[in-house]
């Protein structure tokens, strides 16, 4: 018998994470960047009806080595345990995202999006089948995770490759601060998605994963222009996240300076949603 979502509505998280679009405008955000976060959103929120709970499906090492569930490997990462949890998530993702499109091209970002979601799960099966083996422990292979912030941490390490040397190893000191900070973090997880993200764009399997998704979609990484500064974005995610922890119930009011982001449009025209 199939488990049914619960519909949850709108939730704190759902709707703070409602007004940082709104605040920032649909139209400046990129398609592949929206749809994902608003797919996620409704699927939290249980507008969408899909026939697995989400602990039906998140990430564990042990049900997808013996029992080949194959489909914990994607649907695991779009799912999230609370409102908070989605509502963080998102709010990262939009920044790494809206940079990451715009450079790279819809179409690439999305294929993009999907490798580095199932290379983020298989090292973290591979790291769970480590330590059970180093180990003798198997919660390591029984633990189960859900959530977007391994392919975060991903994003991260590729918007990573634009700066000086130094801001490239931030995400390993964010890697352990979240772990020692945020209780119920999936540290296995964050440490997955970082491989993936060096996989991706530091070796020859990388550039391989890139061949193909070129392949695919006929453009290439990086043929767009690259308007933002990866600072500001960086110093503007850490303002509205400062904002609502030093006024939870400030985020209704709170409004960005124009353009968002830094981003500016030479013709002054919202962002195109031709793929």
């Amino acid at each position: 018998m199939q488990r049914q979502r619960r519909n949850r509505g709108l939730e704190y998280g759902v709707i703070l994470l409602l007004i940082e679009l709104f605040n920032i405008g649909i139209n400046n955000v990129p398609p592949v960047t929206l749809i994902s976060i608003i797919g996620q959103l409704a699927l939290y929120s249980g507008f969408l009806n899909v026939p697995w709970d989400k602990w039906d499906v998140c990430l564990n090492a042990r049900d997808i080595i013996r029992n080949k569930e194959y489909r914990r490997l994607f649907l695991s990462a779009v799912e999230h345990g609370d409102d908070m949890h989605l509502y963080y998530n998102m709010l990262s993702f939009l920044v790494k995202g809206r940079s990451l499109e715009r450079r790279m091209g819809s179409k690439n970002f999305l294929l993009t999006l999907a490798v580095l979601t199932v290379l983020t799960s298989c090292y973290y099966v591979g790291l769970g089948w480590a330590l059970t083996h180093f180990t003798n422990d198997v919660y390591y292979t029984k633990v189960c995770a859900v959530g977007f912030s391994g392919v975060i941490f991903a994003l991260k390490v590729l918007t990573s490759e634009q700066q000086d040397t130094s801001m490239r190893y931030a995400v390993w000191s964010e890697l352990i601060l979240i772990y020692l900070m945020v209780p119920g973090s999936s540290f296995m997880g964050h440490l997955a998605g970082i491989l993936a993200g060096l996989t991706f764009s530091r070796t020859r399997i990388g550039k391989f994963l890139k061949k193909i998704i070129e392949g695919v979609t006929g453009g290439r990484y990086d043929d767009n222009n690259y308007y933002q500064s990866q600072q500001q974005q960086q110093n503007h995610e850490f303002n509205a996240q400062a904002n609502f922890f030093n006024n939870p119930f400030g985020g209704f009011g709170y409004r960005r300076p124009p353009p968002a982001y830094g981003y500016r449009n030479p013709q002054n025209a919202p962002y195109g949603w031709n793929f």
